[in-house]
């Protein structure tokens, strides 16, 4: 069977199981949608929360950046691992033993403020719709690529889907989904990358493989070949840094104190029957991301070393099959502009803009290619895309078709259950927290579980038009998930939990304060001025992709000041925090 025939029968078998689940975990009522009946075992919650947390961004897009940055590529893997150490000790056990559903449920209950609640809702929302939109996007381009469809259908077709078991069965729907989607892609990543592993070095581990020799050249390990390939066509060292150390200290936290804060991963903590369970379904989530992510430098090593084996010099007419086939889609473009017909790679842009398409009615989807301001002073005649490295690795590395469709059911699983989880969440905030605690107190049990199964349905047809119509600057706004996470939820969830002194003036002042000094750090480097996006321009030298460490600084700063000069919680609020730090053995006691 061909690689596409392969590809239809292995999506449309996931795609069965997934809606399948949700018809038999069909939710019920408001804590069977929200929180699962905070029935599911840490085990299964540890698996759902690595799918929730691998997105597109995770499958897709870490080995690009492993790929194509190298050294500097680290902030990611640290940060984001990092973040769930940070889960597991400071956030997890206490969040589940408050008891609520979402996040704003903490921070309005805690803060005792209907305004405080609000701000964190509106910062979730942000968050939420950021990560969302390119999750839909990476479904369509998936669907796109490797079941010959149109990208706006493939969003369509995502978004069917995940109505199916989102509104359907809410988060004990997803749950149980998203443990079926992290089998598939955590199967569809490693499958890969071993089998590239033993092809380039023979070692079936792929993190052994990487501090291998090569098969075809015994004395040269991988890294110093890739070192030595990389510095002959004029990039810097694969190994190299470029990043000064206190940036790279600040982005690494600010990713970190980011996943910690990010409301879709802390609400995975509120399903599970115990509190200890809370701290074992992190110990658990973050041995289940391990696996992938201490594979992703393997596999983003890899994939740059076949790629340029496979490219660099290669004529035009007799380059791979693959190479034509993501230019046809705007994620690889050739220019010849010394005219010798040969593909020739090397630092700098190909163009001075990306590749454009004009719409073609007889095409489906995309017409003729256009070139964007093809006039570039670099020697580099390719563009491509950073996310198409794992996607296509297999067709790169010349595995079988099977491995082709694996790779696609796995990217879809990934993006689907990510964006089921953040959509999951958006409602949560909406039906629960704005309507249910805030405008209409009065709604009943029903009513509340109508209005979010509408929240769930207006939401994924938010995320589908942001899918089908990205806006221009979806890459840039990744700062903002974690920068906005870091500088306004995490602080105010720790001091929440941590100190009975911190009001809800201080709590609304400090959220808003770094909120807002993120937000127009981030907007003034990526998108007013990004001319001005130098080092020598940024506060302390750090980038706008660690400036939610400075912001979350600010944030504790102005809470704890500000409360030290007003009145201090009512006596109902500290015993709750006295309450939720106190152990279960103890109380119980």
């Amino acid at each position: 069977m061909s690689a596409q025939g392969l590809t239809y029968l292995f999506v449309l078998i996931s795609f069965a199981v997934y809606i399948g689940i949700a018809i038999w975990s069909r939710a019920g009522s408001t804590k069977e949608f929200y929180i699962a009946d905070r029935g599911v075992h840490p085990i299964a919650n540890g698996m759902a929360t690595a799918a929730d947390w691998m997105s597109a961004a995770s499958f897709l897009s870490l080995a690009g950046l492993i790929a194509f940055m190298g050294y500097d590529s680290g902030v990611y893997l640290m940060g984001w691992t990092g973040g769930y150490v940070i889960l597991a000790l400071l956030l997890a056990p206490y969040l589940r033993k408050f008891g609520q559903f979402t996040v704003p449920d903490f921070i309005g209950a805690r803060y005792y403020s209907k305004y405080a609640r609000v701000v964190a809702v509106v910062c979730l929302i942000i968050i939420s719709f950021t990560y969302v939109a390119g999750q839909m996007r990476g479904v369509g381009i998936v669907f796109s690529q490797f079941l010959n469809i149109p990208i706006n259908w493939g969003v369509l077709v995502g978004m069917v889907v995940v109505f199916m078991y989102a509104v359907l069965g809410g988060m004990k729907g997803i749950t149980y989904t998203q443990v079926a989607q992290y089998c598939i892609l955590i199967f569809a990543y490693m499958v890969p990358a071993i089998y590239i592993s033993l092809l380039i070095t023979g070692n079936v581990i792929p993190q052994i493989g990487l501090g291998s020799v090569l098969l075809a050249e015994p004395d040269v390990y991988v890294l110093d070949k890739l070192d030595t390939v990389l510095e002959e066509l004029g990039f810097r060292a694969y190994t190299a840094s470029t990043k000064s150390t206190v940036d790279m200290f600040a982005i690494t936290l600010a990713l970190m104190i980011g996943t910690a804060g990010l409301p879709h991963v802390i609400v995975r903590f509120f399903t599970v029957p115990k509190v200890a369970d809370a701290r074992r379904s992190a110990a658990y989530a973050l041995f289940f991301i391990a696996i992938l992510y201490a594979t992703a430098p393997t596999v983003g090593a890899f994939a740059r070393l076949n790629f340029i084996d496979t490219v660099h010099e290669t004529e035009y007419s007799k380059a791979p099959s693959w190479v034509k086939k993501w230019e046809d889609v705007g994620l690889i473009g050739w220019i010849d502009k010394n005219s010798d017909g040969l593909i020739q790679y090397g630092p700098g842009k190909a163009f001075e803009g990306k590749l454009n398409f004009s719409k073609d009615k007889g095409r489906g989807e995309f017409g003729e290619r256009k070139v964007v301001n093809p006039g570039s002073n670099s020697e580099n005649e390719i563009y491509v895309d950073r996310d198409i490295m794992v996607l296509a690795n297999p067709e790169i590395a010349q595995l079988p078709p099977w491995v082709v469709a694996l790779v696609a059911a796995g990217s879809l699983a990934a993006a689907l259950s990510t964006a089921a989880g953040l959509l999951l969440v958006i409602s949560a905030s909406v039906s629960h927290d704005l309507i249910k605690k805030t405008f209409a107190r009065n709604v009943t049990d029903r009513q509340e579980l109508y209005y979010a199964r509408v929240a769930a349905a207006v939401a994924i047809i938010v995320a589908g038009y942001l899918g089908i119509n990205p806006p221009g600057f979806v890459a840039q706004v990744v700062a903002f998930a974690f920068g906005l996470a870091a500088a306004s939820l995490f602080p105010a969830i720790v001091l929440g939990i941590f100190s009975v002194r911190v009001n809800k003036e201080g709590a609304v002042a400090g959220m808003l304060s770094g909120l807002l000094f993120t937000f127009l750090y981030i907007v003034y480097f990526k998108f007013l001025y990004p001319e001005n996006n130098q080092a020598d321009n940024w506060f302390f030298g750090i980038s706008p992709d660690g400036i939610g460490t400075l912001g979350a600084l600010l944030n504790f700063l102005v809470a704890i000041t500000i409360s030290k000069f007003t009145k201090p919680p009512p006596e109902d609020v500290v015993n709750l925090v006295k309450k939720i730090r106190l152990p279960e053995s103890v109380e119980n006691n």
